[in-house]
């Protein structure tokens, strides 16, 4: 079993960059697959990012592709999510989740283990 916690949330001016970080409880965290979705207010909880177990793969959404990188430290048990260029769109509680699936990562179907949300708001 895995618990996860995010933090870095917090208000930023849109075109600034904010770090998010997922720290991992687990011995087994790095057979993991993390990824990273966010719910804006009103809206449906969307996919933003993964990364696999050993950090050597990841996927991101089309929109989040060139502003967002995402990155494993297994040492440490934690995920990073480096947002850049953020926009107000970008405003939402963004969350972090594991899964030991190998398919379909980019539904929450497919995780199994959610922390709390980090809340991130971007004014413009």
């Amino acid at each position: 079993q895995v618990q996860l916690v995010e933090s870095g949330g917090r208000l930023v001016q849109a075109g600034g960059s904010l770090g998010l970080s997922c720290a991992a409880s687990g011995r087994t965290f790095s057979s993991y697959i993390i990824g990273w979705f966010r719910q804006a207010p009103g809206k449906e909880r969307e996919f933003v990012a993964y990364i696999a177990g050993s950090g050597g793969s990841t996927y991101y959404a089309n929109s989040m592709k060139g502003r967002f990188t995402i990155s494993k430290e297994n040492a440490k048990n934690t995920v990073y999510l480096q947002m850049n260029s953020l926009e107000p769109e970008d405003t939402a509680v963004y969350y972090c989740a594991a899964s030991q699936r190998r398919t379909y990562l980019t539904r929450e179907s497919s995780y199994d283990y959610w922390g709390q949300g980090t809340q991130v708001t971007v004014s413009s």
